[in-house]
């Protein structure tokens, strides 16, 4: 069954996603002209791009370049879903922003450098952090939807929002040197939960944020993602409806590889909570209770140096987090080794910890695990590193 399914998956072809648009104006014909002189795109093909709403979730690493390809390639409607600002460290990746945006909402700098590269796309702005509460209502408005989130809970909630709507979307993925691109249709073919039945263990795969990412593979998979779109709405070419498309930026390789439909799936019906799907627990009352602030623990550092208290400091982020920024006197233990269990033996039980991260939803997920495994006198650093460099040592560097 699956490997007949993958076949006729690699060899069918759909029909164009958007109806075209009215002619092109003069300028229009001026602006898309080297799309105009390729047979497979030609004037009806640049009319249905001018006629199709496109749905970006994220204006980051992914997302940046996405939108200005997809501005550039004509169009005709982009909305963009972030509730961010941007910051310095966003500079290394994500491209649609500059230097006077820093502190700016992402959506806001992405619009206006999308109006300097084509004012023919309309742009509409959703400073929201996508949830089920609204992902149904914004996805609607929309042709297809471009997925460059960053964590798995979202991921889950677009695959099942557009299922649930009928539509297709264009899935991206990067980490370190690594990146994934695919078209997922229910309707059609495979979903994200054919790849990935079950999400990973919370903390499990590191965020970008915390484990990196090569600038420039941002580029390669996130013009990958538009040139799928443009794909889907002219329908041309074969789509990576039931592929997935693998790139090695260190090895310089694409590879690529098929996924199936489970055909003992149900259909996706309904929204779920996305955060306890991939384990992801709230903060409880006595998680709560259960943190320090920065000058909190500096005073416990400086008792401690004095010789009148005795605790472990445990970092619980990842190395390369450690080598930029570090509070002296922590011991680095990443999140994913004690939630899988490797490092209890490290962390004695007769006496006090106080976990800490880079803004402390790490170190949460730890405190958790940790009162759930018998640890008693265990606390965390509210507001992780970044709390701690803001109250404490204002001179070290942040990321």
């Amino acid at each position: 069954m699956a490997s007949s399914f993958t076949a006729n998956v690699a060899t069918q072809s759909l029909d164009p996603l958007v109806e075209p648009a009215a002619d092109l104006t003069p300028d229009e014909v001026e602006r898309y002209s080297r799309h105009l002189i390729i047979p497979e795109i030609g004037a009806l093909g640049q009319r249905r791009l001018k006629n199709a709403k496109v749905l970006v979730i994220g204006a980051g690493g992914l997302g940046a370049p996405a939108l200005l390809y997809l501005a550039a390639a004509g169009v005709g409607t982009i909305g963009i879903v972030d509730d961010d600002v941007v910051d310095l460290s966003n500079l290394q990746r994500q491209v649609i922003h500059g230097v006077s945006d820093v502190g700016r909402p992402k959506i806001e700098s992405a619009r206006d450098a999308i109006a300097e590269l084509n004012p023919l796309v309309d742009v509409r702005l959703h400073n929201v952090r996508l949830d089920s509460s609204n992902a149904l209502e914004l996805f609607r408005g929309y042709d297809l939807i471009l997925d460059g989130a960053d964590n798995f809970a979202t991921r889950y909630l677009v695959n099942d929002a557009a299922a649930i709507l009928g539509k297709p979307y264009v899935w991206g993925s990067i980490f370190r040197f690594d990146g994934q691109v695919s078209v997922f249709w229910e309707k059609h073919g495979p979903t994200y939960r054919d790849l990935y039945p079950e999400a990973p263990p919370a903390g499990s795969v590191p965020s970008c944020g915390e484990g990196g990412v090569f600038g420039m593979l941002c580029a390669a998979v996130g013009s990958l993602m538009v040139t799928e779109a443009v794909k889907l709405i002219t329908g041309v070419g074969r789509s990576l409806l039931g592929r997935v498309a693998l790139f090695d930026a260190l090895g310089g390789s694409w590879r690529e590889i098929r996924v199936s439909k489970d055909p003992a799936a149900e259909p996706t019906t309904e929204l779920t909570d996305y955060e306890a799907f991939c384990g992801i627990a709230p903060a409880t009352q006595a998680d709560t209770e259960h943190t320090v602030t920065a000058t909190q623990l500096a005073t416990m550092l400086a008792s401690r140096k004095a010789g009148l208290k005795d605790f472990e400091l445990v970092d619980v982020r990842e190395a390369g987090e450690y080598d930029i920024v570090r509070i002296e006197g922590a011991t680095l233990i990443p999140q994913g080794r004690i939630l899988a269990g490797e490092a209890w033996d490290e962390l004695p039980q007769d006496r006090d910890i106080v976990f800490h991260c880079k803004a402390g939803t790490r170190s949460a997920n730890v405190l958790a695990a940790a009162r759930e495994a018998g640890y008693q006198r265990v606390s965390h650093l509210d507001g992780g590193i970044l709390a701690w460099v803001r109250d404490v040592e204002p001179d070290k560097p942040v990321y």
